[in-house]
């Protein structure tokens, strides 16, 4: 009887987590910050590039993956947290790349 509840207890688990994994994302989540927006207008706008490993502590423009945006960098020289420059300094400042590592 205890196999047999373990087994039901273990389908469940993996059922509902095939089922959270499924289900679509709020919309609210899935639309972009204004931060971001201006961001990208501001790269567009002014050939600006990406440029990884360079910020100081809340002092990025936005990141991948590690924060929502703007100011959040938790640490000095963060490889997910990046800032904005005009294209082709990036690769001139020791530590600084195009991609987020």
């Amino acid at each position: 009887m205890t196999r047999m509840t373990a087994v039901t207890a273990l389908s469940s688990a993996i059922g509902l987590a095939f089922a959270l994994s499924a289900a679509p994302l709020p919309a609210a989540s899935a639309e972009m910050p204004q931060i971001v927006k201006d961001n990208m207008a501001r790269m567009a706008k002014d050939h600006l590039e990406k440029c990884y490993g360079i910020n100081a502590v809340s002092k990025n423009d936005c990141a991948e993956g590690a924060h929502s945006c703007a100011g959040q960098a938790t640490k000095a020289r963060d490889t997910k947290s990046f800032v904005l420059l005009p294209g082709g300094d990036c690769s001139k400042i020791a530590g600084g790349s195009t991609r987020s590592s």
